[in-house]
Order: structure tokens, then sequence, then C-alpha cells
């Protein structure tokens, strides 16, 4: 019994020492510029593709900052949510979507940030697979605009980027009040 607990009180005293405490000190994300870069995007959103409502979408961090969490809810009730995290290893922003049709192509989506713009704006970019296990690029940009609404510009390429088709132009227009949770 006594074996079991040694290494809990090794681990319990070591935390307990102020000079090992400052030695091991983790640094905030919030103390880090590059945990701010998505911040343009927080908030309740309601969203508008061709003049129409498409959905609301919120916007938030959470776990102190760290991660940027999406939660989507279409117009027609579909649902879907986003993990935003830095990869510190890599210096850059990563994404996993989720929604209710994972086993659709697109359904789940891994994309990584490939491009700043000087507007602020960001492009994501990943690969889907298809049903017969060919793929296609997928990438999102996000640009902050003026007046503080947030276009949205949602492409593919079958021609490994040679030429992209929008799927899905919106504009983010902030809510003014508080929707209900939906998701």
């Amino acid at each position: 019994m006594t074996r079991l607990f040694a290494p809990l009180v090794a681990i319990l005293w070591l935390s307990s020492q102020p000079v090992l405490a400052q030695e091991l000190k983790i640094e905030q994300c919030s103390d880090r510029a590059e945990y701010s870069e998505l911040d343009f995007w927080l908030g309740e959103w309601e969203v508008f593709a061709d003049g129409k409502n498409a959905g609301n979408n919120r916007i938030e961090k959470i776990l102190n900052g760290c991660i940027v969490m999406e939660h989507w809810v279409g117009a027609g009730g579909d649902q879907g949510k986003s993990i935003f995290f830095y990869d510190l290893a890599k210096k850059t922003w990563k994404q996993l979507w989720f929604t209710q049709w994972a086993n659709r192509p697109g359904g789940i989506k891994e994309k990584i940030l490939i491009k700043k713009f000087p507007n602020g704006g960001i492009r994501f970019q990943g690969l889907i697979i298809k049903p017969d296990g060919g793929t296609y690029l997928d990438r999102t940009t996000l640009t902050p605009l003026v007046n503080g609404d947030v276009w949205q510009l949602i492409e593919v390429s079958e021609d490994d980027g040679e030429t992209w088709q929008s799927v899905f132009d919106a504009v983010y227009k902030r809510r003014l009040t508080p929707g209900p949770d939906r998701g």
C-alpha cells in the first residue's frame, strides 16, 4: 500500500515548493498575442447569405481563452460545432468542425491556418475525403469588415487549388441582444 502512495506524496511535496512552482510557471493563453487573432469573430451573430437569414452563430472563448468555440445553428435546424486552437509547436491555428452528419463528406473537417491578410482576415484550409476515396480542398476565409460585421467565404476546389467554387458566402451581423442558447 505504501508503494502506491509514495509517488503521490512526492508530487504533492514538489508542487508545494515555492521555487519549483515558480520554475514551472505556465504562461496563460491570454498572455500571448496569438490567442487574440480570432477575437474579431467573437460574439453572437445572425448570418445572412444572399440577403436571407442562413442561421445563427455564437463564437466564444473557453478554457481560459485557450480555445475558440463555435456554435452554429442553420436556418433549417442543422447544427455544427467548431473548436479552434493554437498549436504552439507548429505556431499556427487549427480548426476541427463537427456536424450531425459525421459520415458525409464535410460532416467533420480539419483545417489549418494557411494565410493571414493585412486587413485582419484569416484563411483556413483542409482536405475532404469523398465516398469514392478521392479528395478535394476546402477553405474558409473570415474577413472582419469596417462596420463590425464579418464576411465568411467557404470554397472548394477539385483541381488542387487551380480553381475555386464558392459553397457558402455569408455576412455575419452582430446580434444586438443575445438569442436563446440553441446549441
